[in-house]
């Protein structure tokens, strides 16, 4: 989530990071009033907004990916964003262990961000096409494996249980009786989006894109995309407190 850089700053980029920021603020402003406070909304977890929520994260994942190609160390930059993930775990094991948030975005983020960084050298061997189509595809057959199998043209392919009962596994998307992450965006199917994405952003940094993408457009979202890490890391606590300090005022 770091603002892109570079010779040439790619503001449509910034722009569209900042209305996904905006979008996470709005979700979690529901999901507290759905579930930590006593206001009910019906279609909170309904399947199309289920869907939305995936598509939007998902975007905010692929400029993630893009993004790396514009660090000059995605090793430390994964590093710092996965402790302030630990740290998320440490705050809501304390404080809301019902919410407990056990590899959340952040730790998918710096997971992704080390792993690229330490595969870096074979992964700018692949050709930008072929590892771009070639992660689209693995995103798409390791969709369900937190269901138990991969979806290969339409055929259900079930994987082994023992994958399924192996706490260490969590984080890759094997589901774990007796684990559950409030927030969770395991390394399966969502690294394989991460990775087209920095396969894509080798044409996004060579400035390749049309014209339009190099404007400022609604410098707000501008400014949002740029401080997305500050305002995810912020937005939870505020919106708890303000939605307490309101229920307790109308109780």
């Amino acid at each position: 989530m770091k603002p892109l850089g570079g010779p040439q700053r790619v503001h449509l980029m910034d722009e569209l990071r900042g209305a996904l920021i905006l979008y996470v603020v709005i979700y979690h402003l529901l999901y507290d009033l759905a579930v930590l406070f006593p206001v009910g909304i019906p279609w909170m977890f309904s399947p199309w907004m289920n869907r939305c929520r995936d598509i939007l994260t998902g975007g905010l994942i692929l400029i993630s990916g893009i993004s790396c190609n514009y660090s000059r160390n995605n090793l430390r930059r994964g590093l710092r964003t996965f402790a302030l993930g630990l740290g998320l775990t440490v705050a809501t094991g304390l404080i809301m262990p019902g919410q407990l948030i056990i590899f959340g975005i952040l730790h998918f983020f710096g997971a992704m961000m080390m792993l690229y960084g330490l595969c870096q050298p074979a992964l700018e061997r692949i050709p930008a096409p072929v590892g771009a189509v070639g992660c689209g595809g693995l995103f798409f057959l390791t969709w369900p494996v937190y269901g138990g199998y991969l979806m290969l043209f339409g055929q259900r392919i079930y994987l082994p249980d023992f994958l399924y009962r192996q706490p260490l596994l969590f984080p890759l998307g094997f589901s774990c009786p007796g684990i559950f992450s409030a927030d969770y965006y395991p390394l399966m199917p969502w690294g394989f989006l991460f990775l087209a994405g920095a396969f894509l952003g080798r044409y996004v940094k060579a400035g390749v894109l049309p014209e339009l993408c190099y404007r400022r457009h609604l410098p707000v979202l501008g400014w949002l995309g740029r401080h997305t890490m500050a305002i995810y890391l912020i937005h939870q606590p505020v919106i708890f407190g303000v939605l307490t300090l309101l229920f307790a005022a109308g109780a």
